[in-house]
């Protein structure tokens, strides 16, 4: 007979769509038959994922900055809340920094240090950490090399150095695009562009940034900076590449790293310290972080291992849901869009 364990609350932070991650908890918790309940937060009511969690709560929004984390402990305090799971970028430095007044209230937050959250969100210091520790990664132009924008060989790729989501991300083809975009993006950084088969890692760490999973899967498709279409493939080059960082970097839980098989070598493009939109897939295949998560917070320890499937490949899609006068969910309509 499998043993009841202790309650464990966890709270789910900027919901938005994030409705796979939430069924993945759940899933979760009743595998291994531990008591407890999903909250997830948002700005937003119209945040899907909130009617999916079993309670739902509206929050200040990130810029209130003293409001944000004020409301987060409230909650953790009204719902005994075991762990924080942030999901989007813009919210990891604010929590990293201020991680002690929530974990106050007896939650804990699963975010990295200062440290690393400070190189991971800033793609200059991404950037610079990964070229002082040996790692691959495209050539980044100087303001000398940009003042000369004739010179260039192009395509290039232009970004901001704390973008997310891929927003005003571009490729640069010609002198006149380079111009525009230098316009338009606020605090761009421009790289070359390189080619070569793009992979995203998602890899889990238990809290003493220990690596228990590594899943590289194949970017078939993409569709608002969010993998669309993917195949996971045990591709032992980046999976030892990968560690190799991640002894490096000393993150702590889920991290989703992008990077770029190409005739050099693996070269990375970024590092987010946070599930990536595609994380399900990676879980659905049995690299399960959520499963790891309940593990690690009822006092198991948890050691290396590949014991996920690959040559799996995942299509994901919408789905609409209906909600009532009383902003209760009524019902949910299936819809494929790839």
């Amino acid at each position: 007979m499998t043993r009841t364990r202790k309650n464990v609350n966890i709270l789910i932070l900027s919901a938005g769509r994030r409705v796979e991650l939430i069924s993945c908890f759940k899933r979760a918790k009743e595998r291994l038959k531990i008591k407890g309940m999903i909250v997830a937060a948002d700005a937003s009511e119209l945040a899907p994922a909130l009617y999916f969690a079993d309670i739902n709560e509206v929050v200040p929004r990130i810029s209130d900055n003293d409001g944000y984390i004020k409301a987060i402990c409230n909650i953790c305090r009204n719902f005994n809340i075991s762990l924080v799971v942030p999901t989007i970028d813009t919210e990891l430095l604010l929590l990293s920094e201020r991680r002690g007044e929530i974990e106050e209230t007896g939650a804990r937050v699963l975010i990295s240090d200062e440290r690393v959250t400070r190189i991971c969100r800033d793609k200059r210091n991404t950037q610079e950490f990964l070229e002082e520790n040996g790692f691959l990664v495209p050539h980044l132009l100087t303001e000398k090399e940009l003042s000369n924008p004739k010179k260039l060989t192009y395509p290039l790729f232009i970004k901001p150095i704390d973008g997310s989501s891929s927003i005003n991300a571009f490729q640069v083809h010609n002198e006149e695009e380079l111009s525009l975009y230098l316009k338009l993006i606020d605090r761009p950084m421009v790289q070359e562009y390189i080619e070569g088969t793009e992979f995203t890692v998602d890899v889990f760490t238990d809290f003493d940034s220990n690596i228990i999973t590594v899943v590289p899967r194949i970017r078939i498709a993409t569709r608002s900076g969010e993998i669309a279409k993917g195949v996971i493939r045990k591709d032992r080059e980046i999976i030892e590449d990968v560690k190799r960082l991640m002894e490096a970097l000393k993150p702590i839980g889920h991290i989703t790293v992008q990077c770029k098989k190409t005739e050099r070598g693996i070269e990375y493009i970024e590092i987010n310290p946070r599930f990536g939109g595609g994380a399900p897939m990676s879980i659905m295949a049995g690299a399960d972080s959520c499963e790891n998560l309940y593990r690690l917070l009822t006092g198991e320890t948890l050691k290396y291992n590949e014991h996920y499937r690959e040559n799996l490949t995942f299509l994901r899609f919408d789905q609409s849901i209906m909600l009532n006068e009383e902003m209760k969910r009524e019902y949910e309509y299936e819809g494929s869009y790839f």
